[in-house]
């Protein structure tokens, strides 16, 4: 999606507008204003709170079981590539002088890195440069594997906007010769993931990481926060991308 789209359907931005139309429409039809104006207050409540915006995402996640490197290890033919998505970037790094990779990021090569040393397949990293960032942030995560976690690199998928085009690209680099990949992104993000990786024609094996594991388990569950925020912004960007996701491979594009 344009990101300017995405920022307009998502929290806050989306609901801000819904409050703002709502006051316009206040003007000719006070009680459709306000009743818009009450919904817009009420949703920014609800999804501010991580009582409801973590029961999402692990609604989300509930279809992806967590795997291990040993459960992986069982497998009848352990998958030959590990495939890690990219997360975003970290523009401008102070410290270490250039744009590297995010937090989300840096989460999804942690847990690539533990697999490879466990499993011994090769590693390719997907992600191309949708922020205008100085290099791609497979550029980025294939300097992070190898300078801070000694793991190797074989394959930079480096030109991907969008979960959509890695799949494609991914295919053009490994093909045929290596259809079963253990593929590597949050548990949120896995079932976008995984629908469009299979859809052009690789064997996926799931290893998610990042997964929701908090409860609620106190009243500061139902007081708006930034972070339970953020969580509603991550569902309803899967929600909306898998909607999407949908559409276009019904188009057959």
């Amino acid at each position: 999606m344009n990101n300017l789209l995405a920022d307009a359907l998502l929290p806050p931005l989306n609901l801000l507008l819904l409050a703002t139309f709502g006051a316009l429409v206040a003007r000719w039809r006070p009680r459709l204003g306000r009743l818009l104006l009450i919904v817009s207050l009420a949703s920014a409540y609800l999804a501010s709170t991580s009582a409801i915006s973590g029961s999402c995402l692990r609604y989300l996640e509930r279809s992806v079981p967590a795997a291990t490197p040993a459960t992986l290890d069982t497998l009848p033919a352990v998958p030959g590539v590990i495939v890690v998505l990219g997360g975003g970037s970290y523009h401008g790094a102070p410290e270490y002088g250039v744009d590297t990779v995010s937090q989300t990021t840096l989460v999804r090569l942690r847990w690539a890195a533990r697999l490879y040393r466990e499993l011994h397949v090769p590693v390719l990293v997907s992600g191309g440069n949708p922020a205008g960032t100085a290099n791609s942030e497979a550029e980025q995560m294939r300097d992070a594997l190898v300078q801070d976690f000694a793991v190797p690199v074989q394959w930079v998928e480096s030109v991907s906007r969008d979960t959509y085009e890695s799949a494609f690209n991914t295919w053009k680099l490994l093909g045929r010769q290596h259809r079963q990949i253990i593929l590597v992104t949050h548990a949120a993000h896995m079932p976008r993931a995984m629908m469009i990786f299979r859809k052009v024609g690789f064997e996926v094996t799931p290893a998610a990481t990042g997964y929701t594991t908090a409860t609620p388990g106190s009243i500061r569950d139902f007081i708006p926060s930034a972070a339970g925020l953020g969580k509603s912004r991550t569902f309803l960007h899967e929600i909306i991308g898998l909607g999407w996701y949908h559409l276009r491979m019904a188009m057959g594009s």
